[in-house]
């Protein structure tokens, strides 16, 4: 879309209006100025080409998407007080702002064993599995409603945020090569088989669509679908054949790959709408800061959008002393542009930002500002 609009603006102002000036200076009398024209019409029309093929972040129509780790019976309930630090921030000199316009509940297990994604636990979810975590993402008073509750108080206080807050749902893995996942429309499914993969991805997608609407919710829109594997190992084949479905269910499909994951840089071509590139520089001390600038020149390489990373060893009470690590996220993110130009998605651990503020310390509320307000200002420049 970037390309497309450079080049737009690159034939509108440029090339007709040349092409209207070097048709009236080729009469004979106009040689030389002719000439002269021409060929600084050539090296224009090189400048701009390569401007107009360069690269860019991607964007979509949520600028800054919270990750919320919720379903598995290890995880917070995400109560109104638990989301609440994510949906607005108050500042230390008693100023308070909205901050993420939308919000990825996301999950890898059931935390009881039972796996919804290869890699992450002993057994595979079944059918029944993936209906608990449906019930567990739309509990009252929890998750989504505590998400829906929260922005109606905070209207309430502040008024209106000028956007409406979108929802990202996560998509299950059918895992290649199960047999006892369960039955749809009476028919045992066979996860060898392509097509069964696919028909349990979208009789979850539909129940997932189907619950939303059902709730009811006043103040969130379900925007797409995310996909849980992090590479396209395990579905190089179903991905192309996932894709069409979530559109056509109007839904916008999500993906956050790795550092250089497998795929990565196919992200287009495997359907979805947008990737998000994973730097993962925060998370060990030897990884030196030099990753940032090696993560961003990779996503621009590919046209991805940025995620920012960062945990609870952030706080300042944490022996890790890993603030500095997220310290250097904001600075290369700014340096690169990346706060002025890319969607970005905001991995923080657990719950970072509640940890924040119930950690009072000068040195939490201080990183908590500074993070805080490149959120709000980003709302001027997407």
């Amino acid at each position: 879309m970037v390309f497309c609009t450079k080049v737009a603006i690159f034939i509108e102002f440029i090339v007709i209006p040349c092409v209207k000036v070097l048709r009236f200076l080729s009469l004979p009398d106009n040689y030389n100025i002719y000439m002269f024209m021409k060929k600084l019409f050539l090296l224009l029309a090189l400048f701009v080409c390569a401007f107009a093929s360069a690269q860019d972040f991607a964007t979509c129509d949520v600028r800054d998407l919270a990750l919320i780790y919720q379903g598995g019976a290890h995880r917070w309930d995400w109560n109104e007080s638990d989301i609440e630090p994510y949906v607005t921030h108050s500042f230390a000199d008693g100023t308070e702002d909205w901050l993420f316009d939308g919000f990825l509940f996301l999950e890898f297990k059931d935390g009881k064993g039972r796996q919804f994604s290869p890699g992450y636990d002993k057994i595979n979810a079944t059918r029944a599995d993936w209906e608990w975590y449906i019930d567990r993402l739309f509990e009252k008073g929890k998750s989504l409603h505590a998400l829906d509750a929260v922005i109606s108080a905070k209207k309430k206080a502040l008024g209106e945020p000028g956007f409406r807050h979108k929802v990202v749902l996560t998509l299950m893995v059918p895992i290649g090569g199960q047999t006892d996942w369960g039955d749809v429309n009476g028919r045992k499914l066979d996860f060898n088989n392509g097509a069964d993969r696919k028909a349990a991805i979208c009789w979850f997608a539909d129940a997932l669509i189907d619950r939303f609407k059902a709730e009811g919710f006043e103040n969130l829109d379900l925007y797409g679908f995310y996909w849980i594997d992090e590479d396209m190992a395990s579905s190089r084949e179903l991905l192309p054949e996932i894709s069409p479905y979530v559109h056509f269910k109007g839904m916008k499909f999500v993906w956050i790959p790795y550092f250089k994951a497998a795929g990565h840089e196919r992200w287009r071509e495997l359907g979805f709408d947008i990737a998000y590139h994973q730097p993962n520089h925060f998370f060990q001390s030897e990884i030196p800061d030099e990753r940032l600038d090696i993560a961003i020149d990779e996503a621009l390489a590919c046209g991805m959008a940025m995620e920012f990373e960062c945990d609870e060893r952030a706080l300042s009470q944490s022996p890790d002393a890993f603030a500095p690590r997220m310290t250097a996220y904001i600075d290369a993110f700014e340096r690169r542009g990346v706060f002025e130009r890319s969607a970005l998605a905001y991995y923080t651990g657990s719950h970072l930002l509640t940890d924040f503020v119930r950690n009072p310390s000068a040195e939490n509320a201080a990183l908590a500002d500074r993070f805080a307000r490149i959120i709000c200002s980003r709302r001027s420049k997407l």
